[in-house]
């Protein structure tokens, strides 16, 4: 007899031999060694490929006692093989058998725990594959379940959630086709496993105005809350061509339809802005949802505001100011992050909020909550600091739409904040040409706009027509600003002649040309030299070595950036000297104006 065929069929005895000696004893009898051969036996049987042999010990009705308190300790085993044999694998048909009978007739919480057991083991590549599996299982015996049947739907969604969480999101189309570990599936095959939980709850809260199963219905609300975070705040939830269901946005509809149905989509929609918590009667829970709730709830304000899941059931009672204002919380929080998908995503819900009000309706008191800071301050720093071009063009247009919502005393007070807080020469330039473009709607009778005339103004001028650290100030680093607020004074000098002195320019122009002007002269003749004496000197360097491609490392943030030769350097020396040229230019028309216009009056 073949050596192979004599281990199979010792492996069969074996389990025969402990199956005859436990249908003698009674259920009370059976001992700790008993449990521990019975699951030798039978793991070997299934590591050996006897499946079938096993089926039939399982599906005797003789040995129904037997299964029914040990068969649960054959999960582990079984899973191993049932993830090991092919789909088309009579092995794997008979494993999957066994399985189905292990839920029909094992102790329900025992089988309950090792089913969990076997998705808080399962790891990498198998997640997906393990929980798909035994979703199945672990919903029929949590039906079973009659104590603390709530505590264990909400332990089963926790960890299935805990050990999807690690998994990377598909994000490109490519990603999401491929689905390689299985998470757009997986995800789905979960949320299909609450749906008969959430009907319970639904039920009860149908026969009666207080949900009488409240405990489940936290539960399964700790659930969505997870999964807005994950998967889907990190997801690419745009429609994509040639799928025709997308799997994220399927998961979004039905988590939306599940807070729908439990009365807690608009609950939680204004939960953040009212600063409260949801009525949980765990204290535990309290704080960990404080903790761990905003980037959940800035995912629903998306889902909803953005891409309009849920939008139908939302009453159309709020002014576009309020849904601004309840969202601002929402966006500051996805732009604090750094990721792609979740930075873009705070995007579009600022903008989304946004295009629904008129330009000039949002009132200055506004400016009074700190989110309205705070958020066009981060936008600031995703303009500038932002690997990723698309998003920081964005994040400029849209703080131009934020400027453009405000009303005139909005627009002043958000100029001084960004002017004093942004600390980016650009940025700063950029403001200073929208007060210019405020300035001459003012002068021109588009709008009375006191804010941008008189005294307001000069408060406002004093800000801009300054170098921050004299004649000392880097002008290369500062040459946006201080462009822009050059180009703002030449028009100044021409729009506003000194009898109407309208801006107050001429008022204050002595303090202009102190702190402004003859400082700016000062550095522009310093900076020349300097960068004039550079250029002699590396063109003297580039004689000596008698090579032009002598190169040398330049490091920016710590970061070494590609080694430039000395003609590469001399040619980013002359560009600095044009922008000083460019500066003085200005300068010297700007002079030359005052000088006109003086001359004109006296």
């Amino acid at each position: 007899m073949p050596e192979e065929q004599s281990q199979t069929i010792m492996a069969v005895d074996e389990l025969q031999a402990i199956i005859q000696r436990c249908q003698i004893l009674k259920e009370a009898d059976f001992r700790g060694e008993d449990f521990n051969l019975f699951q030798v036996a039978g793991q070997k049987c299934l590591e050996d490929g006897y499946a079938a042999q096993l089926l039939e010990v399982v599906q005797n009705e003789k040995n129904k006692v037997i299964i029914k308190n040990m068969g649960w300790n054959l999960i582990c085993p079984l899973v191993r093989c049932i993830l090991v044999y092919k789909q088309e694998d009579d092995k794997r048909e008979h494993c999957l058998k066994i399985l189905d009978q292990l839920v029909q007739l094992c102790n329900a919480k025992e089988l309950f725990l090792g089913l969990l057991e076997q998705i808080e083991q399962t790891s990498g590549e198998q997640v997906c594959q393990t929980v798909m599996l035994l979703l199945q299982p672990l919903q029929t015996v949590l039906f079973k379940l009659q104590n603390k049947k709530a505590y264990s739907v909400g332990l089963s969604l926790a960890m299935i959630m805990n050990q999807l969480t690690p998994l990377p999101v598909p994000y490109t189309k490519q990603q999401i086709q491929e689905d390689k570990l299985g998470l757009c599936q997986c995800c789905n095959a979960v949320v299909d496993f609450a749906k008969p939980f959430v009907n319970e709850v639904v039920k009860n809260m149908e026969k009666s105005s207080e949900c009488n199963d409240m405990e489940l219905k936290e539960e399964l609300l700790k659930f969505c809350v997870k999964s807005l975070k994950y998967p889907l705040l990190t997801a690419q939830l745009e429609q994509l061509e040639s799928i025709e269901e997308h799997p994220f946005r399927r998961f979004a509809t039905e988590i939306i339809d599940i807070l729908w149905d439990m009365r807690e989509l608009i609950p939680l929609v204004f939960l953040h802005h009212k600063g409260r918590s949801p009525s949980w009667e765990n204290e535990e829970f309290v704080d960990i949802e404080q903790k761990n709730s905003a980037d959940s709830l800035a995912c629903l304000s998306y889902l909803m505001f953005v891409q309009y899941f849920g939008i139908d059931c939302f009453p159309m009672v709020f002014s576009p100011s309020y849904l601004l204002q309840c969202n601002m919380t929402h966006i500051e929080v996805l732009l604090k992050r750094t990721e792609e998908s979740v930075l873009s995503k705070g995007l579009d819900l600022f903008e989304s909020s946004l295009l629904r009000m008129e330009d000039n309706s949002l009132l200055h008191q506004y400016l009074e909550f700190s989110d309205f800071i705070t958020v066009p301050q981060n936008l600031v720093k995703v303009m500038t600091l932002c690997p990723i071009e698309h998003l920081r063009k964005k994040s400029l247009n849209i703080l131009q739409l934020f400027i453009d919502k405000f009303d005139a005393e909005g627009k002043y007070t958000l100029f001084r904040c960004l002017l004093k807080t942004s600390n980016h020469a650009g940025v700063e330039g950029y403001i200073v040409q929208n007060i210019k473009d405020q300035i001459h709607l003012s002068l021109t009778k588009v709008c009375d706009n006191s804010w941008f005339t008189g005294h307001h103004l000069i408060s406002l001028l004093d800000l801009v027509l300054l170098l921050p650290e004299g004649a000392e100030t880097d002008l290369l680093q500062n040459s946006d600003r201080i462009m822009a607020s050059l180009n703002l004074l030449r028009y100044l000098i021409i729009k506003d002649n000194e009898y109407n002195n309208q801006t107050g320019v001429w008022t204050m122009l002595a303090k202009i040309e102190q702190n402004f002007l003859k400082p700016l002269h000062v550095g522009l003749n310093m900076s020349k030299a300097h960068y004039e004496a550079e250029i002699k000197n590396k063109k003297e360097n580039r004689r000596e070595a008698h090579n032009s491609n002598t190169v040398c490392s330049v490091t920016v943030s710590g970061e070494k950036m590609p080694a430039m030769t000395t003609e590469m350097q001399l040619q980013v020396l002359r560009s600095a000297l044009f922008t000083f040229d460019l500066i003085e230019s200005v300068l010297a028309r700007v002079e030359e104006l005052i000088e006109v216009k003086i001359k004109a009056v006296t």
